[in-house]
C-alpha cells in the first residue's frame, strides 16, 4: 500500500458522520488508511427527555464507542450547542483549525440543501473554510495547507435548488454490519430520541439484541434505496455483474470549494474501487 490516507468526516451531530459514511470508514480502515469523524454540535438538545451537559456527554460516550467499533483515528466532538449553530467567524476558524491539523487527502460533508440548520451550516462552514486552509494569515497559529483537499458531498435526497448527484458510489455490502453496529452505539438516538420524534418509539423492542435487530430493519431499506437509485454508476464503477447485484451503497458528489474530485482522483482516494 502507498501511504495511507487521511479521511475526514464532518457532521453537524453525534451520529450524522456514521449515518452518511460509517460504510466507506470500515472499508477505509480496512485496508489501513485513517478516519476521523467529527460532529460540528455536541448534540445537547437532540432528546425529548434529558439535554444539556448530561445529554452532551452521553451522546460523547456513544461516539468514542463508534470510534472503537469502526476503528477510526478519532471522533471529535465540538462544544457548540446543538440547534444553535451559525455560520459564524469563530465557528469557520474552529473548521479551518482541525482540517489543517488532521491534513486531510479527501473531506466528506452534507451539502447545504438540508432540513436542518445545523447540518446547512456544517456545509456552510465546511465550504467557507475551503481555500481559506491555504492562506497563511488565516488562523495564523496554525500551519497552513498549500493544497486544498478534495471535498465531497455526502448523500441526501433533497430536490431543491438541485438533486444531488453523485460522482461516487460505493458498494458496502461487506461493510453494512460494521455500519449497524456504530449505529448501535447511538443509543440516545436511534432508539430513544429519532424514534420519539417520528412516533414510532412504540415499536421499539427493550432488549439490546431484538433492538439490534429492529435498527436493520428500520435502516437498512434507505441504504438499499441509495444503491438501486445509483445502480448505473455502480455497474459503472463495478461491472454489470457486480454492479447489478449490490444491495446497499453510499454515494459521493464533488464540491467545487476544494480540490476537483476528478476521474483520475476517484481511485486513488476510493481505493476500494475495482
Amino acid at each position: 500500500m502507498t501511504q495511507p490516507l487521511n479521511i475526514l468526516v464532518f457532521g453537524a451531530h453525534p451520529d450524522d458522520p456514521d449515518f452518511s459514511a460509517g460504510g466507506v470508514a470500515h472499508l477505509y480502515g480496512r485496508l489501513g488508511h485513517r478516519v476521523k469523524f467529527v460532529s460540528v454540535t455536541n448534540g445537547d438538545a437532540g432528546h425529548h427527555e434529558m439535554g444539556g451537559v448530561e445529554l452532551a456527554r452521553r451522546r460523547y460516550a456513544e461516539t468514542q464507542a463508534v470510534a472503537r467499533a469502526l476503528g477510526l483515528v478519532e471522533y471529535q466532538v465540538l462544544d457548540n450547542h446543538d440547534g444553535e449553530l451559525e455560520p459564524t467567524l469563530p465557528n469557520r476558524r474552529q473548521i479551518i483549525k482541525v482540517i489543517r491539523e488532521y491534513r486531510p487527502d479527501l473531506i466528506l460533508a452534507p451539502r447545504p440543501n438540508d432540513y436542518h440548520p445545523d447540518h446547512r451550516y456544517t456545509s456552510q462552514l465546511v465550504q467557507d473554510a475551503a481555500y481559506m486552509v491555504t492562506v497563511p494569515n488565516v488562523v495564523s497559529l496554525t500551519d497552513y495547507l498549500r493544497i486544498n483537499p478534495v471535498i465531497a458531498y455526502v448523500g441526501d435526497n433533497f430536490q431543491r435548488p438541485y438533486p444531488f448527484a453523485p460522482d461516487v458510489v460505493v458498494d458496502i455490502d461487506e461493510a453494512i454490519e460494521a455500519k449497524l453496529d456504530a449505529l448501535h452505539c447511538h443509543t440516545s438516538q436511534v432508539y430513544e430520541w429519532l424514534p420519539y420524534n417520528a412516533m414510532r418509539e412504540h415499536e421499539v423492542p427493550a432488549d439490546e439484541a431484538s433492538r439490534r435487530t429492529w435498527l436493520a430493519r428500520r435502516y437498512l431499506d434507505r441504504f438499499e434505496d441509495r444503491a438501486n437509485k445509483y445502480r448505473d454508476l455502480l455497474k459503472h464503477f463495478y461491472g454489470a455483474e457486480r454492479g447489478g447485484r449490490v444491495r446497499y451503497a453510499e454515494a459521493f458528489e464533488g464540491c467545487e470549494y476544494g480540490s476537483r474530485l476528478t476521474g483520475e482522483l476517484i481511485p486513488r482516494l476510493f481505493p476500494f474501487l475495482p
